[in-house]
């Protein structure tokens, strides 16, 4: 249970943090400082989470993740389902937290909770997170693989650095989700066209990182 409550604790922190920072530095196509304050802030969400609950979870805070850890034979079934259940909870629990912040601060919750949505159409936005996502999983895989030695012990800085340049890369096209959980939360708030959205930021990470598990498995073996 243990393993479940820190990917819970774990994705509420990046959800909270990531988006949280989207919403205070008001991320925009037109904002590039915002957009790189944006990245960095997921990027470091994820570095501080790696070594906090590194060592009871493995710090996967991402169903898609999670999906091709088990897909690459590293957990079973179970656990992935409930990781990604926790993972869940937790990005929903983080966007009640910051839709409360916002609400008290006079925003508006609908348009200001750091949800995704497809601003250059289905297509574009399947595709773009669909191929980013791949790219980080396949490095979640690599950097954390037990061929990679000794480096293992910076996995949680390559990931977290990897997940600035995805955001860098994402944020013009679809806002970057690369985590269903971290859409789930914030969309369930700001409802409208985020919530119709939803399923692309559910549907292509999770297609993302099954891909990953595949190409890992090839590069591997």
């Amino acid at each position: 249970m243990k393993k479940y409550l820190a990917e819970l604790v774990g994705t509420f922190v990046l959800t909270l943090l990531g988006c949280g920072a989207a919403v205070a530095l008001g991320c925009s196509d037109d904002n590039t400082a915002a957009v790189v304050g944006t990245a960095i802030a997921f990027g470091l969400s994820v570095v501080a989470m790696a070594y906090t609950i590194g060592g009871i979870s493995g710090c996967h805070i991402n169903p898609a993740i999670t999906l091709g850890v088990f897909l690459s034979g590293r957990m079973n079934a179970k656990d992935c389902g409930m990781y990604m259940l926790f993972q869940v909870i937790g990005a929903v629990l983080a966007a009640a937290v910051l839709a409360g912040i916002v609400s008290t601060a006079g925003l508006d919750v609908a348009t200001n909770t750091g949800a995704n949505g497809a601003t250059f159409g289905t297509t574009n936005a399947l595709l773009v997170e669909v191929v980013l996502t791949a790219l980080f999983v396949l490095v979640v895989l690599g950097a954390t693989a037990k061929t990679n030695g000794a480096t293992n012990n910076f996995a949680g800085l390559a990931i977290g650095l990897s997940l600035i340049l995805i955001h860098l890369v994402g944020i013009h096209f679809t806002g970057t989700s690369v985590n269903p959980a971290r859409s789930i939360g914030p969309a369930l708030f700001a409802q409208g066209q985020a919530l119709q959205d939803l399923w692309i930021f559910i549907v292509a990470p999770l297609v993302g990182g099954a891909l990953a598990a595949g190409i890992w498995k090839v590069i591997d073996e």
